[in-house]
C-alpha cells in the first residue's frame, strides 16, 4: 500500500482514538505525525505526572506503540504496554509510562525521551507532544462550577446532571513549534475521534494550533464519536460536535467530517445505556452538509464493542484526499 507519493497526514487528538486513527492510516503513508494531547491527570499517568514533574505520557505511548512495527518488534511493543497489577509503588503503572518517565530523566528533556523510544520501537513517523508546558484542563460547567483536572472532567463525579459551558487550560500554553511545521507540511490533518472536552479540545486550546490550522493548505477532517460520553456530551449529535469544535479552530477550517451512520444491535445498546449510560451520536447528515463535505457509513469493528474500526476509518479519511 504504501509508496513514494505517501500523503502526509497529520493526526491531532488523544487516547484509543488516536492509536486506531493511527493504526488505520499507517496501512497507507509512512509520513505520518501524532500530536498529542499533554492534559491528562489520571492513573499512572498522574501519579508520575506529580511525583516527577514530567508531561503526562500515557498518550504518547499509545502514540509510539501506534506507529511501532507490529511484526519485527512484538515482544517490545507487549513489553511497552505491559502494566503492573501488583507490587508496591508499581501496582497500575505500565511499563511503557515508567520508560519514558525514566528517559526523561536520562536525557533531560521529554522531548528527546520520546524522540528516543521512537527510534527504539522503530517508528514509522512521529509523535510530537502538544505543547511542552506543564498545564491542567479544567471544566466550567453551566452553574459557574469548576473542575480541575482530565480524569475529574472524565469521571465527573461533581455535578454530572449539568451541561460542560466550555474547558480552559489553567495556565495557558503555547505550541511546540515542531508541530506548526508538520501542519504546515501536511496534505491532511485529521482531528478525532475522542471524548470531546477531555482529548480532542485540549489540543484546540494550545495557542497557536488554530492558527496552524487556518494557514495550512491542507484538507482538515474531523472524525466524529460513535457514541456520547455521559456527564460530557449527552445527547449531542454530529452537528453539534462540529460546532464545538468550530469554536476553537473556526468556522472556515473544517474540510469534512466523518460520521458513523451504521446500525446498531439492540442487544449491545442496551448494554450501553445500562453500564455507561452511553447512547450513539445521532448523525444529522442535513444539518451537516450544509457546513462542510460529509463522509458517512459504518465504519465500525462489529464484535461486542461499539469502536471504529482503523481499517474502515483509514479508507474513510484518505477518500478527502480523493483516494
Amino acid at each position: 500500500m504504501l509508496s513514494s507519493r505517501s500523503p502526509r497526514i497529520v493526526v491531532i487528538g488523544g487516547g484509543t482514538g488516536t492509536f486506531t486513527v493511527l493504526t488505520g492510516l499507517k496501512e497507507y503513508t509512512n509520513k505520518l505525525t501524532a500530536v498529542v494531547s499533554m492534559a491528562d491527570s489520571g492513573g499512572s499517568t498522574g501519579v508520575l505526572r506529580d511525583e516527577f514533574g514530567v508531561l503526562p505520557p500515557g498518550d504518547v505511548r499509545r502514540a509510539l506503540l501506534a506507529l511501532s512495527s507490529q511484526e519485527e518488534q512484538t515482544t517490545l511493543r507487549k513489553l511497552f504496554d505491559y502494566r503492573f497489577m501488583r507490587g508496591n509503588g508499581l501496582s497500575g503503572h505500565s511499563f511503557g509510562n515508567l520508560f519514558l518517565t525514566a528517559l526523561s530523566e536520562i536525557t533531560g528533556s521529554q522531548v528527546k525521551a520520546i524522540r528516543e523510544a521512537g527510534r527504539l520501537l522503530n517508528i514509522s513517523g512521529k509523535v510530537l507532544p502538544v505543547t511542552t508546558i506543564d498545564t491542567h484542563l479544567v471544566a466550567r460547567l453551566e452553574d459557574g462550577t469548576l473542575i480541575r483536572g482530565e480524569t475529574n472532567i472524565d469521571i465527573r463525579l461533581v455535578r454530572p446532571d449539568l451541561k460542560i459551558l466550555d474547558v480552559f487550560l489553567s495556565p495557558k500554553a503555547s505550541l511546540y513549534k515542531p508541530v506548526a511545521t508538520e501542519i504546515n507540511k501536511a496534505d491532511l490533518v485529521v482531528i478525532g475521534p475522542g471524548d470531546l472536552y477531555t482529548s480532542v479540545i485540549p489540543n484546540l486550546l494550545v495557542e497557536g494550533l488554530s492558527e496552524a490550522l487556518s494557514k495550512t493548505s491542507a484538507k482538515v477532517v474531523y472524525v466524529c464519536n460513535i457514541m456520547n460520553k455521559h456527564g460530557e456530551t449527552d445527547g449531542f449529535s454530529a452537528s453539534m460536535f462540529v460546532g464545538e469544535i468550530n469554536k476553537y479552530v473556526g468556522k472556515n477550517v473544517l474540510s469534512a467530517v466523518i460520521v458513523n451512520e451504521g446500525g446498531f444491535p439492540k442487544r449491545l445498546l442496551k448494554k450501553y445505556a445500562k453500564t455507561e449510560k452511553a447512547y450513539p451520536v445521532r448523525a444529522d447528515l442535513k444539518n451537516l452538509g450544509n457546513q462542510v463535505q460529509v463522509i458517512s457509513g459504518d465504519f465500525t469493528t462489529g464484535g461486542t464493542l461499539l469502536r471504529h474500526d482503523p481499517g474502515k476509518l483509514a479508507k474513510a479519511i484518505l477518500r478527502v484526499l480523493g483516494n
